[in-house]
């Protein structure tokens, strides 16, 4: 009985020797990286890029609000600066830049992990499938928004001419007083809109770009590679940014209603504050702060693809030791 029961026993692990939480750590996604992984490298490209482009998010709300009560005049980005520097200085380029550092580092740990994880999942084997990287950007979108969207409406209506706040939390008690927390996601539904074919056309754009750069140079560096990222990204984003202008302005619109003299919508529906526009500004409107919005997605892109792909090669790097 002893000597029959004795294999059974030595080919079942003891309890002491088995820890579930080292066997789910050394069981990495694709690119040999863990779902953590992919959050602090999101996390990290995200909160550079936007801090890094900060002034031209700033010029590009300012000339996208001003369709609203106030009285219609073309702006360029030039005027839009110069009324900027003499009025507020350097400064005012600035103001809301703590509602960005607060909701981007979150929102891009979301963004690229869910990309990530719904790239694995939808790929089936294949990872130049573009499809699969457009659906996967707008699987990513539509969760990160709902992350990002209080934090940038706060955002903007700090980055406004004359804004009456004075800074993140005082916007944020305001809006809850007055408005009711439902007023954080009035542009929710037109953010997700405007990004969900964004962000389909950026990764689309994005991963078909970097696959050519990198045939074309195959052995490249990892310096050269930073630069295959950058240009890849740079193209993308600045694509995107541009066919996407006018949902953005219509977010724009929707998240400063009631704000230094713009309209208040009696609803969030697009299509209202699209009418709304044209009959005040023409189909001109629906495109107002499309160069500093390209201007900013081009490097943004550039710079969030090249740090999010150091930091995922410094962790695969790190998980092959």
């Amino acid at each position: 009985m002893a000597t029959d029961a004795s294999p059974q026993l030595r080919s079942v692990p003891p309890p002491s020797d088995f820890h579930p939480e080292i066997s789910l750590s050394q069981s990495p996604t694709h690119d040999g990286l863990h779902f953590w992984q992919f959050m602090i490298a999101g996390s990290i490209a995200g909160t550079v890029e936007h801090m890094a482009m900060f002034p031209l998010d700033t010029l590009k709300t300012r000339m996208q609000a001003l369709g609203a009560s106030c009285s219609v005049q073309p702006v360029s980005v030039r005027q839009a600066l110069r009324s900027i520097l003499k009025l507020e200085g350097p400064p005012g380029l600035y103001r809301g830049i703590a509602a960005m550092g607060l909701g981007a580092g979150p929102a891009h740990a979301v963004y690229f992990s869910v990309y990530e994880l719904s790239k694995q999942v939808l790929s089936r084997g294949d990872p130049n499938n573009s499809m699969v990287h457009a659906a996967s950007g707008v699987v990513a979108t539509v969760t990160s928004d709902a992350v990002f969207t209080p934090m940038d409406m706060v955002k903007q209506r700090l980055q406004l001419k004359n804004s009456p706040y004075k800074g993140v939390a005082e916007c944020v008690r305001m809006v809850v007083m007055e408005e009711g927390i439902g007023a954080f996601y009035a542009s929710y539904r037109t953010t997700v809109i405007m990004n969900a074919p964004f962000t389909a056309v950026h990764f689309a754009t994005y991963e078909a770009a970097k696959r050519e750069l990198m045939e074309v140079s195959p052995d490249t560096a990892n310096d050269e590679r930073l630069v295959i990222h950058a240009t890849a990204g740079a193209g993308a984003g600045a694509l995107a940014a541009a066919l996407t202008t006018p949902l953005d302005v219509v977010k724009t619109q929707l998240q400063c209603q009631g704000v230094c003299g713009c309209d208040k919508f009696s609803s969030s529906s697009i299509g209202n504050v699209i009418e709304t526009i044209v009959k005040k500004d023409g189909y001109r409107g629906l495109i107002r702060g499309w160069i500093p919005r390209t201007l900013f997605h081009a490097p943004a892109a550039a710079i969030c693809w090249s740090i999010y792909e150091a930091s995922k090669s410094f962790f695969q790097q790190l998980n092959s030791r």
